[in-house]
């Protein structure tokens, strides 16, 4: 697939370039900044672009308004959103609209070339993707939750693999049980923590974060 990366430092940009080549895409552009990254866009029309979240001038968070801004002019564009440290807020305000075509992962995460190019492949086929560092954390912060409590051991497996963007056909690879048994699993999940059930992958995940992240704002 076609990309374009948003960073300033030279060593994550010659890194990605070289791993994502390696991998079989093309990197269309790559710019330091969140401001040309529009005419880059218009000019290149990629797949999906790679920011990362703290870019110059301030280094806080000029990553996710560059791609709040993306998003309001190319609703199916991929948007991968990378960051140093897991922050649950930082998610939030990513996925809060109900995005699709969006994903927020740690950069060490992208070190795996199979892991950032499946990353990448649900992302533009109009997946949602969630870090897994940032589902156990939701997770561990919940733990004594009564819903997330009586989940089961194989429940808990399942709710991470939607929370990262996994497909039940995908989940059932992963896990090595029929996609049939999977989707049990999943009705099961939804009917304990009250969620409504939903056929939309994207939808899964959000909802699963929504749940995760209003439990940890009230505990």
């Amino acid at each position: 697939m076609d990309l374009i990366l948003a960073d300033d430092s030279v060593i994550i940009r010659e890194g990605l370039t070289r791993l994502l080549t390696d991998a079989g895409h093309h990197i269309a552009a790559a710019v330091t900044r969140p401001e040309p990254l529009p005419a880059a866009i218009a000019e290149h029309q990629p797949d999906a672009v790679i920011i990362d979240i703290r870019m110059p001038p301030t280094h806080t968070d000029e990553g996710l308004r560059a791609a709040a801004s993306l998003r309001g002019r190319y609703p199916q564009l991929g948007i991968l959103v990378l960051s140093q440290y897991i922050v649950p807020e930082y998610a939030t305000r990513l996925l809060g609209g109900g995005e699709r075509y969006t994903g927020y992962l740690l950069k060490d995460r992208v070190l795996d070339p199979a892991q950032l190019t499946g990353a990448l492949t649900r992302i533009v086929a109009g997946g949602t993707v969630l870090d897994p560092d940032l589902i156990t954390l939701l997770l561990r912060a919940k733990r004594n939750d009564g819903p997330l409590g009586s989940l089961t051991e194989r429940e808990t497996q399942v709710l991470r693999l939607i929370a990262e963007g996994m497909s039940d056909k995908g989940i059932a690879s992963a896990l090595y049980v029929s996609i049939n048994t999977v989707g049990t699993h999943i009705r099961h999940i939804f009917r304990k923590l009250g969620l409504a059930d939903s056929d939309a992958d994207n939808r899964r995940v959000l909802a699963v974060l929504e749940y995760l992240q209003r439990g940890r704002r009230v505990s």
